[in-house]
């Protein structure tokens, strides 16, 4: 990034029907850049399925959620564990090597667990999405692009769409910048991770027999013992991310599986 650009974070998308583009510059104020950075989150997580439909078919894998939710968080949670679900999951990508068909498969039960999960709880944060075009493009080709510069914190996250560009790269980006937003919204949004963390740390190598104890555990989190009050909804949803990890679920499609699935493709 070149000297003397302002502090900022800046997501801009221009490809088809999506257009959208917003800057924030106020970066003294550290709930500002949360809430923030919150949108983008949820911006680029709602694109990131449709940017995947030439390597795996996301209608099925929603209808696989659909079929796996029920009625019972605990029960889901075992049904997106059990075998079964890995070998449908398996014929919804389109993919022969195995290498090649495991990354892929990687990023379709970050979906499909997404997707199940949010029959019961909330998986997006409440800022909403990013949905204007409010500055100029910085590119006036088709692109994606974030950037951030705060105090030591410097990032740049951009791709020139064009033509010869796979769908799966976007969906690479995206997933990407997604990581990077999950890592910084705690730091400026003072939501205590390390205490998230401790607060399912009695959990480890989890049985079968034990996912219900895990869900439990996550049901009876107090966010305000967590986070301030305005992101106790955001605090909810990184104990949900956690307790998925501890059960060996993502929450979050890997942007380094996809990356690594194009490089060997």
């Amino acid at each position: 990034m070149p000297r003397g650009v302002e502090d900022h974070i800046m997501f801009t998308a221009k490809h088809g029907n999506w257009k959208v583009a917003d800057k924030l510059l106020d970066m003294d104020d550290p709930l500002k850049v949360a809430h923030f950075l919150a949108q983008i989150s949820n911006t680029v997580n709602s694109k990131i399925p449709e940017y995947l439909t030439g390597v795996m078919n996301v209608a099925g894998i929603m209808s696989l959620a659909e079929e796996l939710a029920g009625d019972d968080l605990a029960k889901a949670v075992v049904a997106l564990k059990s075998p079964g679900t890995a070998r449908k999951l398996g014929g919804l990508v389109f993919e022969e090597d195995k290498k090649l068909k495991k990354l892929l498969v990687d990023a379709a039960k970050a979906l499909l667990v997404r997707m199940t999960v949010s029959k019961f709880e909330t998986v997006s944060y409440p800022e909403g999405s990013l949905g204007e075009v409010k500055i100029v493009f910085p590119f006036a080709d088709d692109h994606v692009n974030f950037t951030a510069k705060h105090a030591k914190w410097i990032v740049v996250k951009r791709l020139i769409i064009d033509d010869a560009t796979p769908m799966v790269d976007v969906a690479r980006l995206l997933a990407s910048i997604n990581e990077t937003t999950t890592l910084k919204i705690p730091a400026y949004a003072g939501i205590d991770i390390d205490g998230i963390n401790e607060w399912f740390a009695g959990f480890k190598k989890v049985k079968k027999s034990e996912i219900p104890a895990v869900v439990e555990k996550y049901l009876h989190f107090q966010p305000s013992s967590f986070a301030p009050g305005e992101f106790e909804g955001h605090a909810r949803i990184y104990a949900l991310r956690k307790a998925l990890e501890v059960l060996g679920l993502p929450l979050d499609v890997p942007a380094k599986s996809l990356e690594k699935y194009l490089e060997k493709k």
